[in-house]
């Protein structure tokens, strides 16, 4: 019995061993790579229960003609002090200002770029030294034709928007229950189920200013809860002299850097309905005339050419669009 336990035990070794070296190898194959990454998920969109509205602002300003305010972003940090205790990081997404910046592009606002300016105010000091060029092939042994610094050449902005992540606040509620049964024989069946629910929450403050007089014209202050749940099963046996000892779970927490975007998302909402005028939601059931537009749920665009019947506008939602594996428009190698 004992040597055929050994015998049983050596052969799954080496069946995961096996298995294992499937893997990965460490010979480099044919394509110069040791292995092949798993994973065939297409990119998708990144939409938070408010995107459509904000598309649907974009669609009034077009049926309404209204001529929007240039809107910057400053920074909005994480004043929440959270990170992660193994030293990995912050806790929060540091970057709630692109975020911003996606929000008000999918609104239609038109922005300026405040945030990284580094590379214009390099190419701004070349231009002051004329040493930049536009021509398409300039000759490197031959001077060119320079690019000049015309006045007023840059759009100012009308308003910025500044503010943080101001609340991270762990555990509000938390509920649980653990159970187990099964006969009193040791070696009877038995087993056990365990449940856990628990609520955090996130807050943020963020201001809309006046960037010629920097009088603060809005301030909203959101907060959502985020909700984490786990479920586990148990089951414990001896069978024909051989032990069973299984177990199953599940988890789920609600995204913590969604629920972010969701704050940003529903205070550039209300920030633009201020500043468009619009009436609310109700002006979301009239039909835009014009259609075609430049702004989805991925952000916007200014198109490049003068081809919105068949450029691609309308198919950046799309997860198949310019796929190798599900686009058949598109010949790669996977």
């Amino acid at each position: 019995m004992i040597k055929q336990s050994i015998t049983r035990a050596s052969a799954m070794l080496s069946v995961a061993a096996l298995a294992l070296s499937a893997c990965a190898t460490p010979v480099a194959g044919p394509s110069g790579n040791y292995a092949r990454s798993i994973g065939t998920a297409p990119v998708t969109v990144n939409p938070t229960p408010y995107s459509d509205a904000l598309v649907c602002m974009a669609g009034y300003a077009r049926s309404t003609r209204l001529v929007a305010p240039r809107i910057a972003v400053g920074r909005i940090a994480d004043y929440t002090g959270k990170s992660e205790s193994d030293g990995s990081g912050r806790k929060i997404t540091q970057g709630a200002s692109l975020m911003a910046m996606s929000a008000f592009a999918k609104a239609g606002m038109p922005l300026v770029e405040r945030f990284d300016t580094s590379v214009s105010e390099l190419e701004l000091k070349y231009a002051n030294n004329k040493l930049i060029s536009d021509a398409p092939n300039p000759a490197p042994d031959q001077a060119a034709e320079y690019r000049r610094i015309l006045a007023g050449q840059v759009p100012g902005s009308d308003f910025y928007v500044a503010g943080g992540v101001t609340e991270l606040n762990y555990n509000i509620r938390s509920s649980g229950f653990d159970a187990a049964g099964g006969d009193p024989d040791p070696t009877a069946a038995k087993g056990s189920f365990r449940g856990r629910l628990f609520v955090m929450n996130i807050g943020m403050d963020l201001r809309l200013i006046n960037t010629r007089t920097l009088e603060v014209v809005d301030v909203i202050s959101y907060q959502k809860q985020v909700i984490g749940r786990e479920v586990g099963v148990g089951f414990f046996d001896f069978l024909n002299g051989n032990v069973f000892d299984i177990s199953a779970g599940a988890g789920a927490l609600e995204p913590m850097q969604l629920a972010v975007r969701s704050l940003v998302e529903r205070a550039v909402v209300e920030m633009t309905a201020n500043l468009y005028g619009m009436p609310g939601p109700q002006g979301c059931l009239t039909s835009d005339p014009l259609g075609g537009g430049t702004v989805g749920l991925t952000g916007g665009y200014v198109p490049a050419y003068n081809n919105l019947g068949t450029n691609n506008g309308q198919t950046r939602e799309d997860p198949s669009r310019w796929n190798a594996r599900r686009d058949s428009a598109v010949r790669g190698r996977y």
